[in-house]
């Protein structure tokens, strides 16, 4: 019986040990580690992808998308517009509609959404690219395609008072290509774009 106890205490000696070594090294050490690598390699990357002004002021993060709207909810002709969202670019409620493609009240949405988008830039309802009109799955897609940000172009000069010329390099100066050069599709992350262009205008 002796035996049989001293065998069941080093047992679970050994388990308690164990458990407190990894406890230490995978639930204290590995983060840390990974955190201090994080911080050395990618600062920008594990800090959020904060977006700041000149001044140091944060904006927002690069990753999320943000409505640019009146008190009203309207969007503000001055402004670059993201994609729609069902959450109303709400992070803590991210999310998609869940209406599949054929739902009829998503086919609705989306018909008003391009005709509304389609008077806000002045453009046909033809022009209106496909982005400007769906949702992303998480409602908090940061980027816009470029189709999308050319036909914004012409609204955002006249808001703004800015030649078209200008406003359309700000916009080539924020359009990211292709992941390795065959990855994904070129996009404009519209907070950078607009931030860039409230900072061109002082």
């Amino acid at each position: 019986m002796n035996s049989s106890v001293r065998s069941t205490a080093r047992t679970l000696g050994a388990a308690v040990r164990t458990l407190v070594v990894a406890t230490i090294v995978l639930g204290v050490g590995y983060p840390l580690v990974i955190t201090g690598i994080g911080q050395i390699a990618f600062p920008h990357q594990a800090n959020g992808s904060v977006v700041r002004t000149t001044s140091g002021t944060v904006v927002g993060s690069a990753l999320l998308a943000q409505g640019f709207t009146d008190a009203q909810g309207q969007p503000l002709p001055r402004y670059f517009q993201p994609r729609p969202s069902a959450s109303g670019w709400d992070p803590m409620r991210s999310g998609g509609s869940n209406l599949g493609p054929e739902n009829p009240r998503l086919v609705a949405d989306i018909g008003a959404r391009q005709a509304e988008v389609a008077r806000f830039n002045g453009v046909a309802e033809s022009a209106v690219p496909p982005d400007a009109v769906t949702a992303s799955g998480s409602g908090l897609d940061p980027d816009i395609s470029p189709a999308s940000a050319q036909m914004q172009i012409a609204r955002v000069a006249r808001a703004r008072g800015m030649d078209e010329a200008e406003v359309g390099r700000i916009v080539a100066e924020h359009t990211s290509g292709r992941l390795l050069g065959f990855l994904g599709e070129p996009t404009v992350n519209v907070l950078e774009l607009n931030l860039a262009l409230d900072q061109r205008q002082g």
